[in-house]
């Protein structure tokens, strides 16, 4: 519980750049991508995949350099995913140890800790940008709290025992209203300066509540593939970046689509 602690007060610094925005919160959030994909890379060795590290990076930057300097990311994010894949390939031609499923998790890894965490920068750069930040942890962090009290106390049966034996579906409902009344929270007390409608932080809060909980199952599956109970441990007490902030990716890439297609 000490080491929880411990760990809990080393994330204030990295929560303190995200909630300041702009350069603070590229700056984190590119280190929290590039440990996440050390983390992906690192569990699936551990299954006997040899993924290309140093490709994955490559990809890794470019993409961040994209969206940091303001340029075209979805535009710019298939040429990406097209080269890695054609360098990939000719790795395959040139390296023994080198194949197909070695090129997928490489390019997979890149998706899953790049693209999603940069959500959050994107999000950053839209009009009320850092209040959906804020947002996004508000689901997060209250999903998972009454998820977990509400499993705790209430929860009889189990959600996907499979990949994680603790979570129960009482938890996930609970979870799942909390994040959505959360949500509503930050949209009554915006909606003054946003001149956003509060449904639309309930819609956003129910839709990211669900998909933060599939994306901390996500998580716990590739971990469970890999016969691993954490991610390579950097936060004393809670595991690694994967362990902590899965369920945020997930919620910052549904925000943002959120706010692209329905909020105008």
């Amino acid at each position: 519980m000490n080491s929880r602690y411990l760990g809990a007060l080393t994330l204030i610094p990295v929560l303190v750049m995200v909630f300041l925005g702009g350069w603070p919160l590229k700056i984190i959030v590119s280190l929290l991508a590039a440990r996440a994909l050390f983390e992906f890379y690192s569990v699936t060795r551990k299954k006997g995949f040899r993924p290309s590290q140093v490709l994955g990076y490559i990809l890794l930057a470019a993409y961040l350099a994209i969206l940091i300097s303001g340029g075209d990311a979805f535009g710019s994010l298939g040429t990406i995913i097209v080269a890695g894949t054609a360098v990939g390939f000719m790795m395959m031609v040139f390296s023994e140890g080198f194949d197909l499923s070695d090129l997928s998790i490489t390019i997979t890894g890149f998706i899953y800790s790049g693209v999603l965490f940069g959500y959050l920068i994107l999000l950053d750069s839209l009009d009320n940008g850092l209040i959906m930040v804020y947002t996004v942890f508000i689901i997060s962090w209250v999903c998972d709290t009454f998820a977990y009290y509400t499993g705790r106390f209430f929860g009889k049966h189990k959600l996907i025992e499979r990949v994680s034996p603790k979570k129960t579906v009482e938890g996930a409902l609970g979870g799942a209203a909390a994040g959505a009344l959360g949500a509503l929270a930050v949209g009554i007390a915006t909606a003054s300066s946003t001149g956003i409608e509060p449904l639309h932080f309930l819609a956003m809060g129910l839709l990211g509540a669900v998909l933060g909980q599939v994306g901390d199952l996500a998580a716990s599956a590739v971990k469970r593939y890999a016969g691993e109970k954490d991610y390579p441990k950097v936060i004393p007490g809670h595991g690694g970046v994967l362990d902590r902030f899965d369920s945020i990716m997930f919620v910052a890439m549904m925000v943002f689509f959120y706010n692209q297609y329905f909020i105008r």
